[in-house]
């Protein structure tokens, strides 16, 4: 059977990796960090179950080694759009296309691509000005919490790392998810 999902973008800070716990002596690059809970988990899950990873994020590459590296996960990437080598950060454009173009992914399947980030200003509005479906992880404190216009809305709201495996989940098997859907987890309460 053929997927509906053609690849994954994973945002790394609060999305994969808690900021608020980087060690970052220079200001610059970060030396470690705690992984989110589930994060680990997701994303091993991802590669198992066969689906192309691009890590889309920005910063200095060190800091996504360093963060991700340790747990195993920064090598299960199978492409990196990283704005220290891109020479450009999200929303633009080209931190999505390096990440496209990597894994020859055409624009008439960028709604099959799924862009999973916690910053509505830049991973939504970014995702959804190229027609990728984007994933909007609202978990950490730190950003935005309402979209400031209709380009930062995003197509999906997940609370926690693992619910995007609901998420994979339901529109595989073909599920018609309404846009502005939020997926929680079982036993979490009903979003208000």
């Amino acid at each position: 059977m053929k997927r509906r999902i053609r690849a994954i973008f994973l945002d790394c800070g609060d999305t994969l990796v808690d900021e608020g716990s980087e060690v970052k002596p220079d200001g610059e690059v970060s030396l470690r960090a705690d992984l989110i809970p589930g994060a680990g988990e997701l994303v091993r899950d991802l590669k198992r179950r066969g689906y192309a990873l691009a890590l889309v994020a920005d910063g200095p590459v060190a800091t996504f080694e360093n963060n991700l590296g340790p747990y195993g996960l920064y090598g299960l990437f199978d492409a990196y759009a990283i704005s220290e080598t891109v020479g450009a950060s999200k929303p633009d454009a080209a931190m999505f296309r390096r990440a496209l173009d990597q894994l020859q992914i055409l624009p008439q399947d960028h709604a099959r691509v799924l862009m999973v980030g916690n910053h509505l200003g830049r991973d939504i509005k970014g995702a959804n000005a190229l027609g990728i479906t984007s994933v909007w992880l609202d978990w950490a404190p730190r950003r935005a919490k309402i979209p400031a216009d209709a380009s930062e809305q995003p197509d999906f709201t997940i609370k926690m790392p693992l619910e995007l495996l609901d998420l994979v989940d339901r529109i595989e098997a073909g599920e018609l998810l309404p846009k502005d859907t939020t997926i929680s987890s079982p036993g979490a309460p009903a979003p208000a």
